[in-house]
């Protein structure tokens, strides 16, 4: 079996949820959340954990409407993604990430945790669903 090795992205206003898998390509984990602070430091962070978990792919959650449209929060998220190609040389697929946070909350009451206290965990778990989407659907191909 080939083994997969991709970053999900939930790239939001404040911060980027990151989420990997494992070398099985089955299994998306919540890895940790970036502050948005400069372009320069997100390349950083990330490239180190690109080059860490020796990731081939970005996968980016990309917020579409309930409409299937892309509107203005998803050319945002487009925008940023294809500066991140650029500098991090890695391709990007992209995913329909509809009710992702939704979803990611939802687990997050079921676990005990405190939605309104934890936006960052919200971010990894978000980055997570979406990796596993991709995961799922790259599977049955």
């Amino acid at each position: 079996m080939a083994t997969v090795s991709a970053l999900g992205l939930d790239i939001g206003r404040k911060r980027i949820g990151v989420a990997g898998c494992d070398g099985t390509g089955l299994i998306a984990t919540g890895l940790e959340t970036l502050h948005r602070q400069s372009f320069g430091q997100l390349v950083a962070d990330l490239k180190h954990i690109a080059q860490a978990r020796q990731a081939q792919v970005l996968v980016v959650g990309l917020p579409l409407t309930m409409d299937g449209e892309e509107g203005f929060q998803a050319r945002q998220v487009r925008k940023v993604a294809e500066s991140l190609r650029r500098a991090l040389d890695l391709p990007i697929v992209y995913v329909d990430e509809r009710l992702s946070s939704v979803e990611a909350e939802q687990l997050m009451r079921a676990e005990g945790h405190s939605v309104a206290h934890e936006k960052a965990l919200i971010d990894r778990k978000a980055a997570a669903i979406i990796l596993q989407r991709w995961l799922d659907e790259h599977r049955h191909r």
